[in-house]
């Protein structure tokens, strides 16, 4: 599938400036597959404290940025009306790696697979990448409540 701007992210996500991580979809197969892009930028309210005068991005919103793209393939299989309903709840990380400082300046290329699914619940195997470099990896569970 073909990239989809910041505009077609908003609709497949509910979250919102400062916590939104994702920037651009460069593939996107709903149920299956994503590749992402996630722009590193010193103006980012983390920095602020993480670490003062040597700014490292958190692996904890690496893993929330690998997160998202998950929630990014499975929400992508409901429909319009489904997704006015839906809400993606976070249910557990595992395996989780870091490999390599993440900084500002950096283009966070996240990619990864859905390799189950199980009623409303799904497990996404992530990478999270500066170029060649393996930033971050891990196996993250999500849920998706849709409301009657």
């Amino acid at each position: 599938m073909s990239e989809r701007l910041i505009t077609e992210v908003l609709e497949l996500l509910p979250h919102r400036y400062p916590f939104l991580m994702i920037d651009r979809i460069l593939e996107l197969e709903p149920g299956k597959r994503i590749v992402a892009l996630k722009n590193v930028t010193f103006n980012e309210p983390h920095f602020t404290g993480h670490y003062p005068g040597y700014p490292v991005m958190p692996g904890v919103l690496m893993i929330e940025a690998l997160a998202q793209a998950g929630g990014i393939v499975a929400s992508a299989e409901l429909s319009k009306e489904e997704l006015k309903r839906a809400t993606m709840l976070f249910g557990g990380v595992d395996k989780a790696r870091f490999k390599r400082e993440v900084i500002p300046g950096d283009a966070l290329l996240l990619s990864g697979e859905i390799v189950k699914k199980r009623g409303g619940f799904w497990w996404f195997q992530g990478e999270a990448k500066v170029g060649d470099e393996l930033a971050c990896s891990a196996t993250l569970q999500g849920f998706i409540r849709i409301e009657k």
